[in-house]
């Protein structure tokens, strides 16, 4: 294993809502007994749970929505219309089911569309797929780059991770939705509290892909790197995360630096979990789940497991109420190599 930088500056994160419960729990639990949940599918993207526990699915290039239970049995939902390729990364990618489900059946989905990439909000009302209204478009699309996850936050509002487009400059630029994490009401207008009046959280990222809140309300992000580092990124209100400027950590003023950070073999970082006292990073051309200990703003020295065993690793959720993990792979597309259907998603037990 290579050895890591660690990044000795803490500072203060303010809380992203009042009256969060619960504390990091500096419990030692790992990665244990690891199971097949449901195979034969073709580059599942995103993975948002419903309330009775099973989860919805994304394929990001049949542009089709699954839903998957606990117990492995998977329904097709439907096809999301306006839904096109890049040829690389774009397609169907994020997923997130309304925090009142129950009652409004909305869920919300990031893709790419003949123009650029948007985020909608559609209606699933546990048997059928309907709707279809742009809450969020103009976000600029390329055949990389395109971030993709979306989550709501314990504020109650929708988070979404935008890449640069291959475009660099645009991680820089306030007026660009690129290169940077947004933050939308649930009709996709500007949060209140948003540091610059508009979707805007914060900017200087390149290609990021996996968004997760701890204990305490802190959000961490994880983001492809471009030939040096992959981040690990504890994400505050306004602040500027360098690229493309700085990839990994740099004294450049002005810029916040990762907590960890990664040669792009070891990681290439796709999703982040929270789940006791840790973080768990799912990587795609580094074929492992990094496991890094959280206490407090400071991130811990990481293992990795899982090297190479199960190919490239693509979504890692925590499952609500357990103490366990959902892992999905993409190794049926073209850096994959393998045929449609290779996919897997996996449960994790930890102990």
């Amino acid at each position: 294993m290579r050895a890591f930088r660690t990044i000795a500056t803490a500072a203060a994160v303010a809380a992203l809502t009042t009256g969060l419960l619960g504390a990091d729990s500096g419990t030692a639990s790992v990665p244990s007994a690891i199971r097949t949940v449901s195979s034969g599918w073709t580059v599942p993207w995103g993975l948002s749970w419903l309330p009775d526990g099973s989860a919805l699915v994304t394929e990001r290039d049949s542009f089709k929505l699954f839903k998957l239970t606990q117990a492995g049995t998977r329904t097709e939902i439907g096809k999301v219309p306006n839904v096109v390729t890049t040829s690389g990364e774009g397609g169907l990618l994020g997923v997130a089911v309304s925090p009142n489900w129950n009652s409004d059946h909305h869920i919300y989905l990031m893709h790419s569309a003949a123009s650029d990439n948007r985020i909608v909000r559609m209606t699933y009302d546990g048997t059928s797929l309907g709707g279809y209204t742009v809450i969020v478009t103009g976000i600029a699309k390329s055949k990389y780059h395109n971030g993709g996850r979306i989550k709501f936050g314990p504020d109650g509002h929708l988070y979404a991770t935008t890449g640069d487009a291959q475009n660099s400059s645009l991680a820089q630029d306030r007026n660009s939705l690129n290169g940077k994490i947004l933050r939308m009401t649930k009709d996709g207008k500007a949060a209140p509290g948003n540091p610059f009046g508009t979707l805007v959280f914060s900017l200087g990222h390149r290609n990021p892909q996996g968004l997760t809140w701890d204990a305490q309300g802190r959000l961490w992000e994880a983001e492809f790197g471009n030939s040096q580092y992959d981040e690990l990124n504890l994400i505050e209100s306004g602040k500027n995360y360098g690229w493309p400027t700085c990839e990994g950590t740099c004294s450049t003023s002005g810029m916040t630096n990762p907590k960890r950070q990664w040669t792009v073999s070891e990681a290439s970082p796709s999703a982040v979990a929270y789940a006791d006292g840790a973080l768990y990073l799912a990587a795609l051309r580094g074929e492992r789940l990094w496991r890094i200990p959280v206490s407090g703003t400071s991130a811990g020295t990481p293992t990795a497991y899982y090297t190479t065993q199960y190919g490239r690793l693509r979504t890692v959720e925590k499952l609500p109420g357990k103490n366990a993990l959902w892992l999905s792979t993409t190794n049926a597309d073209n850096n994959g190599g393998e045929p449609d259907g290779a996919d897997k998603v996996f449960q994790i037990d930890l102990k």
